[in-house]
């Protein structure tokens, strides 16, 4: 895994660089589905105090209000919490993304995020809504830009057009959803790969080959799933609302996968989609 080691909390905290040399955190708590109100904010304040530094947000998820006020009552500095949030479709357009980006900070109560995406490529206004990306990045109000659900023909329009490339695409990716083209485009053009539902929604959690995996280093099958994107250098945002399960998922830097085991586990790719399938999308 090509990262740095970020300092300011109870445990050290893997980051890499962005292309424009930002910082991510390479984990996070997603709160994708989290309910809104103390449900989210409670997720987020435990996630916090175990030592997660990035928290993964949407306009849509209709929780930002609440991740906002669990990182102000943190006690934490503004400045060593990762927060993304993402552009929904309905706000695609120039002018409209900007007032979806004023929005969603209004709701944070934050004056700038560290990472804006585009949640979905919709067809036909998604050229003017990066254009809308570029001027919020310009403007400094997002540290990084990026997108989320593009596939590879969606990433070469954008960056056939864009002035300030993607910094970040996140997509849902794990070893038994291994979009490999999509992994080694990113790759290429510098684009940090980041993966949401790494843990297949709990789909394979009890997959016999996957717990053999997982008794072997005496951890979870969750924590083998979230190491192996890590070991791969992906940046990944399980999601959970239960303080012991968040605390679990964070207990993955004491150990690192053996070459074989990362074969195996690269080797149970079956097309498992878990949630939106962005592969045909115009």
């Amino acid at each position: 895994m090509s990262s740095t080691e970020s300092t300011g909390s109870a445990m050290s905290v893997p980051t890499r660089a962005l292309s424009n040399g930002v910082e991510i955190p390479m984990l996070g708590l997603g709160v994708y589905q989290s309910r809104p109100g103390h449900t989210t904010s409670d997720a987020v304040s435990a996630a916090l105090e175990a030592g997660y530094r990035h928290i993964d947000t949407a306009a849509v998820y209709r929780n930002e209000a609440d991740v906002g006020e669990a990182i102000q009552q943190s006690g934490l500095s503004r400045e060593d919490i990762f927060v993304t949030t993402k552009l929904w479709n309905a706000n695609h357009g120039y002018e409209p993304a900007l007032r979806a980006f004023d929005r969603s900070l209004t709701r944070l109560g934050l004056e700038y995020v560290d990472l804006y995406l585009v949640h979905w490529p919709v067809p036909d206004e998604r050229l003017d809504t990066w254009r809308a990306m570029e001027r919020i990045f310009s403007d400094g109000r997002a540290r990084a830009i990026g997108v989320s659900n593009y596939m590879p023909h969606h990433l070469d329009e954008l960056l056939a057009n864009a002035t300030i490339p993607p910094a970040v695409d996140q997509f849902e990716l794990s070893p038994y959803l291994a979009r490999w083209e999509l992994v080694d485009m990113c790759l290429s053009q510098g684009i940090a790969v980041e993966t949401y539902s790494p843990l297949t929604k709990g789909i394979k959690l009890q997959d016999r080959a996957l717990a053999e995996i997982a008794a072997k280093y005496g951890k979870s099958p969750a924590q083998i799933l979230i190491r192996w994107a890590l070991e791969h250098g992906f940046v990944t945002i399980p999601k959970s609302v239960r303080p012991t399960r968040i605390r679990e998922n964070f207990d993955v830097f004491d150990f690192s996968l053996g070459a074989d085991d990362l074969a195996t586990l690269d080797g149970f790719d079956e097309g498992l989609v878990t949630g939106w399938d962005p592969t045909n999308a115009p």
